[in-house]
């Protein structure tokens, strides 16, 4: 699945101007012997819920953001930064997890993860973007403490280049988190696009093995090179925080 990416689309609308049960029982045999047989079926295992399925269910919809338009990337969208962590490049190392949260990118090595874009009244406040990632035991704790610490390295600001697109951040802030789930964090960066400055609004969530990064940008703010603040939806976040459980 293609991510839409934070910076990428930024730059690229700018540029373009574009923004189951099982039964048993005893029958009677009426044979000479008048004897009774017992039959009974073993119950077939519960099938074990993938990881990919797992998350699926875990993804916040618009029935539960009621005036919320959520919906899945598509799959041509062709101002994706970037596919995979592979094709990311920082010029500081320790920033990479910040470009990745950033571009609906995996953080850590999750065993699933996707992403879903929630809108209210088109797209003219912006997006908040959701990822949803799911790991192995101890891969969820890794992926908050490399992101918190990217947080606290890379305040001045860093460049993240993929597929001949350059995504340069002036500077990043942690900002006060809500406490959800067994850990968070939450951070604010900001860019110059043509002149114009824009400022997103993150944040991370753990609960057990899943982590749920919320991203927030106003491309549209962009493409007109209009200077722009963009809050994360707090329904979206509190009703995703919500099913994480």
């Amino acid at each position: 699945m293609k991510r839409t990416a934070l910076a990428s689309t930024a730059l690229s609308a700018a540029v373009l101007a574009g923004l189951t049960a099982c039964g048993s029982g005893d029958s009677e045999s009426d044979g000479d012997s008048g004897g009774k047989s017992g039959a009974s079926a073993t119950a077939p295992q519960k099938k074990e819920t993938g990881p990919a399925e797992r998350v699926a269910k875990l993804a916040v919809t618009a029935d539960e953001v009621k005036g919320y338009e959520v919906e899945q990337p598509a799959a041509d969208d062709e101002f994706v930064f970037a596919k995979s962590q592979d094709e990311v490049t920082v010029d500081k190392k320790a920033c990479a997890p910040l470009a990745y949260a950033m571009n609906q990118l995996p953080l850590g090595e999750p065993r699933a993860d996707l992403t879903r874009t929630a809108a209210k009244n088109g797209l003219a406040n912006g997006l908040t973007y959701v990822t949803l990632n799911t790991y192995a035991d101890g891969g969820a704790k890794t992926a908050m403490a490399d992101l918190t610490e990217a947080v606290s390295s890379c305040g001045g600001g860093f460049t993240a280049k993929a597929n001949g697109n350059s995504s340069p951040y002036d500077s990043v802030a942690a900002e006060k988190a809500d406490g959800a789930g067994d850990e968070s964090l939450a951070f604010k960066s900001t860019m110059t696009v043509l002149g114009a400055t824009h400022t997103m609004h993150s944040a991370a969530v753990r609960r057990g093995d899943v982590v749920a990064v919320y991203f927030a940008v106003n491309g549209r703010a962009i493409a007109e090179s209009r200077p722009s603040d963009t809050k994360l939806d707090t329904p979206v976040v509190r009703a995703q925080n919500a099913k994480l459980g």
